[in-house]
């Protein structure tokens, strides 16, 4: 009976399989070096002292976008990514190798916090790629400059200095920062900086940042301000005027705190100051042109000469315009001449003058109209105390309410005219210094009391006509030309008497004049005062009652003798 062989064992079994397939090379995984023994169109034939050669990419001999320089004979680091001995076939990786060395020094990079340099090849979302040497590195968009960079364009392709912040070789990610390079570095020379820095250094900078109030200036590493009051000695108005961003500047460092570590920066400084000797260029009185570059609600400023300028006040900018906006009477950038009424070049102020470079219209029209002459202008404003002339030279006159009739109140005679209404008036005034100028009208005509009121004397006894009955008294007219008035109180001596209802408009009776008001040409009259002088006078001359003669024959003697010589008068 045939006997059945024995099953192998697991030992047989593993030596029957290495003896088919061969034993393990142990080269898989590993990096050894090779030559090149040809180039063969887009690969590279390189031998590595096993039974066949590999064949590389030429593309893996270069970083990506760079062209390869490899050529027979080099000696190069490969990656054997796998052998197969039965076959003779062999996988080899130049790139690979490149990535096992470059991670192996990332990691040390990695560990002691240094620097690694790297290539920006390509744009992924959310940042970019680099190659650290063969291993592919992310550069996060946040991450590539200090400040947002809108080009990254110039920074491609070449080589840069990054700092590693993430690395798992497990998963093959790596991401880097050159903005922690650019901040160390710049923290380096800001102490370097900062450490030499002193007022008065001129220093060169780049404009960083352009704000309303001025603009950053980069000084390598620190940022100092540059306001915009020291940009230039000229007006500015907005630092975007004079600066942009990127420009190079020279500027000088006018003040530095060691405690706040604040700069602040000037360029009008490195410049000759306007305003030295301003007192001997612009001499008081002088007049000169020059160009309105601000216009405020209490004035204009004129730019006499780059860096210098003046202030046109409100007051001074119109002999007639008064309660105007300054931008009413002149415009920015417009040329206008100005007279300087002040300089203080200690606070680096000039007063000017516009009105000044015109004539005076009060002294114009003085010359045209001396007083005494004859004017006609429209009523521009009626009020409460005259009314106001339009006159030459857009100027006004006033006309009193005193001096607008000699027969009637001013207050009434002042209704008889309208605004828009074309007159004719006397000059009797002109006040070049206060701007003002007195009209009258009533002088037009001659003053009908002019004799009469010379004759009015306080105490003298006159004729009057009855022209007004009044509750308070009546009023009166001397000679057809002075008008009086004889208050309630004072129409007789008798209380019984005193009814201004017992007189009549045209009435005639005789009073004595109390006051003489000869600017208003009106007369205070008194009959009461009149009828106890007289009765003193009868009594001084016909005798007193104490002899024998009653009141009665006193009064009638007097009165008899007055009439007696009123009618002789009358003859």
């Amino acid at each position: 009976m045939a006997q059945t062989a024995p099953a192998p064992s697991t030992e047989d079994f593993a030596s029957l399989l290495e003896a088919t397939l061969g034993k393990d090379s142990g080269f898989d995984g590993s990096v050894i070096t090779g030559r090149v023994v040809r180039i063969d169109g887009d690969v590279a034939v390189v031998d590595v002292g096993l039974k066949s050669e590999g064949r590389i990419p030429l593309k893996e001999f270069a970083p990506p976008g760079q062209k390869p320089e490899v050529k027979p004979g080099d000696l190069v680091e490969v990656y054997v990514d796998r052998y197969e001995d039965r076959d003779g076939t062999i996988i080899l990786s130049r790139e690979k190798a490149r990535r096992e060395e470059a991670w192996t020094n990332l990691e040390k990079a990695y560990a002691a916090q240094a620097r690694v340099t790297g290539v920006i090849f390509g744009r992924v979302k959310g940042g970019f790629t680099v190659d650290l040497g063969g291993a592919v590195a992310f550069l996060p968009g946040s991450q590539v400059d200090i400040r947002p960079v809108r080009d990254v364009g110039p920074l491609m392709g070449t080589p840069q200095p990054f700092l590693i912040l993430k690395m798992d070789r497990a998963r093959g990610n790596i991401v880097v920062s050159r903005r922690a390079v650019l901040e160390e570095t710049r923290a380096e020379q800001r102490a370097e900086l900062v450490q030499g820095l002193k007022e008065g250094m001129i220093l060169d900078g780049v404009v960083k940042n352009i704000t309303d109030y001025g603009a950053f200036v980069d000084l390598g590493g620190v940022d100092g301000l540059l306001h915009v009051t020291d940009i230039a000695w000229r007006r500015i108005n907005h630092p975007s005027e004079a600066l942009q961003v990127g420009q190079t500047v020279k500027v000088q460092v006018i003040r530095f705190n060691q405690d706040t570590q604040r700069i602040s920066l000037g360029m009008k400084q490195l410049q000759a100051d306007p305003w030295e000797g301003v007192a001997a260029k612009y001499p008081v009185g002088a007049k000169y042109v020059g160009r309105v570059t601000n216009i405020t609600d209490y004035g204009a400023f004129v730019e006499l000469e780059p860096g210098v300028e003046g202030l046109v006040h409100v007051s001074e900018m119109s002999w007639t315009k008064k309660n105007v906006h300054p931008g009413k009477i002149v415009s920015t950038s417009q040329e206008v001449e100005v007279m300087v009424l002040d300089v203080d070049p200690v606070k680096r102020r000039i007063s000017l003058g516009l009105k000044q470079c015109l004539r005076n219209p009060w002294e114009a029209f003085l010359d045209e109209h001396p007083i005494g002459s004859t004017v006609s202008g429209e009523v521009r404003n009626i009020t409460e105390f005259g009314l106001f002339i339009g006159l030459p030279g857009d100027i006004d006159g006033m006309v009193h309410l005193s001096d607008l009739s000699w027969d009637e109140p001013g207050e009434q005679a002042i209704q008889k005219y309208k605004k828009g209404d074309v007159v004719e008036a006397k000059v009797l005034d002109v006040d070049v210094e206060k701007e003002r100028i007195s009209l009258g009208i009533k002088q037009l005509t001659a003053d009908p009391a002019a004799g009469v009121m010379d004759r009015m004397i306080k105490g003298s006894i006159v004729t009057c006509v009855v022209t007004a009955v009044q509750p308070n008294g009546i009023e009166v007219k001397v000679d057809d030309a002075v008008t009086g008035f004889i208050r309630k109180s004072e129409l007789s001596r008798d209380r019984q008497d005193q009814r201004p209802d017992r007189f009549g408009v045209g009435d005639r009776v005789d009073a004595k004049i109390m006051s003489v008001d000869r600017q208003t040409r009106r007369l205070t009259l008194s009959i009461k005062a009149r009828e106890v002088e007289e009765e003193k006078t009868a009594m001084a001359e016909f005798g007193s009652s104490d002899s024998g003669a009653s009141l009665g024959d006193i009064l009638g003697a007097a009165i008899r003798r007055r009439n007696q010589m009123a009618a002789e008068g009358k003859e």
